[in-house]
C-alpha cells in the first residue's frame, strides 16, 4: 500500500460513501411538500433525489478504475 493512487483512492471511497445528511430538494418541491402535513413523502422525494445525485458519481469511479486498469496493463506489456 505505499503507492499514492492507492491511498487516494481509498480516501476517495471513504469520502464517496460517507453519510451525510443533505437536503437536496429544488427550491420547487421543498415549497410544495413543505406545506403539506405528510413528511414522509418530503423524506421519500429527499432519499429519491440523493439517490439520484449518486449514480454519476458511481460511474465516473468505475470508469476511473476502468481507465487505470487499461494503463496499469499497457504499461506492463511495454
Amino acid at each position: 500500500m505505499k503507492s499514492p493512487i492507492k491511498k487516494t483512492l481509498i480516501l476517495l471511497s471513504f469520502l464517496v460513501f460517507l453519510p451525510w445528511n443533505s437536503f437536496s430538494q429544488c427550491a420547487m418541491c421543498r415549497a410544495a411538500l413543505m406545506t403539506g402535513d405528510d413528511q414522509g413523502a418530503a423524506e421519500g422525494i429527499n432519499h429519491g433525489i440523493t439517490y439520484l445525485m449518486a449514480f454519476p458519481y458511481v460511474l465516473a469511479a468505475i470508469m476511473a478504475v476502468a481507465i487505470y486498469k487499461v494503463l496499469k496493463k499497457e504499461t506492463r506489456l511495454k
